[in-house]
């Protein structure tokens, strides 16, 4: 077995718990990481400002694969930025609009922002964007932006996702969860944000385990020998990866890791 150098997974579904809770012995592992200099990473569609407060005591020593890969920090510093061209993210915005059950959340660096303070959407949005602001108009927003997401209350692969058909020449557009469609600067993804760190920080393939559950990490499966797909993750996932782990409820990722470290 190579010797592990980085490891990056996804947290709902994957390193979270149904209780979106970590098991309290990742941290004795994530110690063991740390001292083998081994590099960890938070890969999520969660906003960065998200991840930091999740991980707070140990956000100096980790990276954050922030926003599907489009936002990278390692060490209080921005490592890698894909931002979505903002005549394109316009013209996704008025798409958007008009998807049934659909509420637009445009993401930014600074911020995430919402048109509508539906105490729904605004219960979900909080769940994953620690800084967010509603606003009148999404589309007068000064900020870099990094994706345009849906909240999709009738179900993200069955509905939002059709909306976009036309675009996926143009952007990369992911179910990243059963409410959730993300839409990102073409070619970018957790995957394509992996080996950007890998080039970056001289990591091989065959030196990098990564840890996924749902359809937005698809591509991050290919940047690692040790691509594990959890036993609770969609099936699609399942057929990429090379393992599977146990569930999220089940410590899967810990305990994968522990088998590679040790």
């Amino acid at each position: 077995m190579a010797k592990i150098k980085f490891v990056a997974t996804d947290m709902d579904g994957t390193l979270l718990n149904s209780k979106k809770e970590i098991h309290e012995e990742f941290y004795e592992v994530f110690k063991e990481m740390k001292e083998k200099n081994i590099i960890f990473a938070a890969a999520s569609g969660r906003q960065y400002y998200s991840l930091l407060e999740t991980f707070d005591n140990i956000k100096d020593d980790m990276m954050f694969i922030a926003e599907n890969g489009t936002f990278v920090m390692y060490k209080g510093k921005e490592i890698v930025t894909n931002t979505l061209d903002r005549e394109l993210a316009m013209e996704l915005v008025s798409i958007a609009r008009k998807v049934d059950e659909g509420y637009t959340v445009l993401c930014g660096k600074n911020s995430a922002y919402i048109e509508s303070d539906d105490s729904r959407l605004v219960n979900e949005v909080s769940k994953y964007y620690k800084r967010y602001k509603i606003v009148d108009d999404i589309t007068t927003v000064d900020d870099d932006i990094l994706k345009v997401t849906i909240c999709d209350f009738k179900g993200a692969e069955e509905n939002s996702n059709n909306y976009f058909t036309e675009y996926r020449d143009k952007a990369q557009v992911t179910v990243s969860g059963e409410i959730w469609l993300d839409i990102t600067a073409k070619n970018v993804n957790k995957g394509v944000a992996i080996k950007e760190i890998q080039d970056l920080l001289g990591i091989k393939y065959e030196e990098t385990a990564v840890f996924g559950d749902y359809l937005n990490d698809l591509e991050m499966m290919s940047s690692g020998y040790y691509s594990y797909a959890m036993k609770n993750a969609h099936e699609d996932l399942k057929k990429v990866a090379r393992f599977i782990a146990k569930s999220n409820d089940e410590n899967g990722v810990v305990e994968a890791i522990k088998e590679l470290i040790r």
